[in-house]
């Protein structure tokens, strides 16, 4: 005999795969919309984030970037990385034959798992990777409150 299950677990499993689908279709956008990812720049920042027990470690690869042109924010339930290189000043006398190191914008937002940490993030960056290190929290399970009589 199978046991009741619950129809908002089904709707909140399904709200994710959705969530989670939209978030892969739309990672290449930038902040100026869906259309932007048309354009030829090729520019996207690879991320990969792994859960060990006691943590997550993204990392990202920046390449060109220094650590003062990254910024990182978190929230309850994302992480947010903007990159931004200014382009270096030309020299009026230089005859360029091909000029691609300009001014570069990235932008990458990822949702997190609730159990992030969120007070204690920690970031390093080394030959063009960011690490950052989100420790888990404990989540706290529900728990059943009694209702007193009046």
């Amino acid at each position: 005999m199978s046991t009741p299950s619950n129809p908002f677990e089904e709707l909140m499993r399904l709200t994710e795969r959705m969530n989670q689908q939209f978030e892969e279709t739309t990672r290449t956008w930038s902040r100026d919309g869906p259309a932007s990812w048309l354009s030829m720049e090729g520019d996207e920042m690879s991320l990969d984030l792994v859960e060990h027990d006691d943590e997550f470690v993204a990392a990202v690869d920046l390449p060109g970037f220094e650590r003062d042109e990254v910024t990182i924010r978190v929230t309850d339930h994302r992480l947010e990385i903007d990159a931004e290189h200014e382009a270096e000043t030309e020299e009026e006398e230089e005859h360029y034959l091909r000029h691609e190191r300009t001014h570069r914008e990235l932008h990458r937002s990822v949702r997190l798992p609730d159990e992030v940490d969120t007070e204690n993030v920690e970031a390093n960056m080394r030959n063009g990777v960011l690490t950052v290190t989100l420790p888990k929290r404990e989540v706290t399970e529900a728990r059943t409150i009694e209702i007193e009589e009046s």
